[in-house]
């Protein structure tokens, strides 16, 4: 079975074009697309859809950087132990306590100037984790790559909650 990379015609790295991406993903769709099977048999109309799924779900994960770094350490054979393995650098874990007594402070005094400063701050330390795993992909050190993906995960989940306080906030 093909990666979703291999489905699109797409280098397998890190660094994705998305123009590239969206061009694939959209001749794929025009392939498969239901309306070109309305007067195919069963089988025929149920594979299309199959492949209308998989064609989704591929690009949705390669148009996503998290996304598409778990996915690139998991074909490379590395589980991301998403559920076993929390343990982060001290350092890590100290940044994470600062940003929710931040996150809680903001909250509480409807400090929206203060939320807007932590969410930029959240967003750099993102966009530089993510180069760091891009790095570490295309060096193909898979290992130290599904470490920053842990990371990211955290950095993903706590920019969530940040935003929903933004809607609190502002809503």
């Amino acid at each position: 079975m093909q990666n979703h990379f291999e489905l699109f015609h797409l280098p397998q790295r890190f660094d994705v074009d998305p123009a590239a991406l969206d061009k694939a993903y959209h001749e794929v769709q025009n392939r498969v697309h239901p309306d070109k099977f309305t007067n195919a048999t069963d089988t025929e109309k149920r594979v299309a859809m199959q492949w209308a799924t998989r064609a989704n779900e591929a690009y949705q994960t390669l148009r996503n950087p998290y996304k598409r770094a778990a996915y690139l350490c998991e074909l490379n054979g590395v589980d991301l132990q998403t559920e076993s393995n929390t343990a982060m650098p001290r350092e890590f874990l100290m940044q994470q306590m600062e940003w929710r007594e931040a996150l809680d402070d903001a909250r509480a005094e409807l400090d929206l100037g203060a939320l807007e400063q932590l969410d930029a701050e959240l967003r750099a330390v993102r966009q530089a984790e993510l180069a760091r795993i891009g790095e570490r992909l295309d060096a193909q050190d898979f290992e130290a790559a599904a470490q920053g993906v842990r990371k990211l995960m955290f950095l993903e989940r706590f920019g969530s909650e940040v935003h929903a306080v933004f809607e609190m906030l502002e809503g």
